[in-house]
């Protein structure tokens, strides 16, 4: 779908009915004295993480309880 232009000023107007238009998948450049200067499209959409999609990949070192050396001084 090739991009709609529209002027900076009809946009801050009708700025509600664009962000309708855009949910639906339109896509305008807006320009400022006949030069394009920023594009309104729809957002991406994340994808949810799912719990347990680190398996794997994160490991925990046996001795992670274990004192850390010299702390002490850092915990007065």
């Amino acid at each position: 779908m090739k991009p709609k232009e529209i002027g900076a000023f009809e946009a801050k107007t009708r700025l509600s009915e664009l962000l309708d238009r855009v949910d639906k998948g339109e896509v305008y450049v807006i320009t400022k004295r006949g030069r394009p200067v920023a594009e309104l499209r729809p957002a991406t959409r994340r994808a949810r993480l799912q719990f347990g999609c680190d398996a794997g990949r994160i490991t925990i070192r046996e001795d992670f309880e274990a004192a850390i050396p010299d702390f002490e001084d850092y915990t007065t």
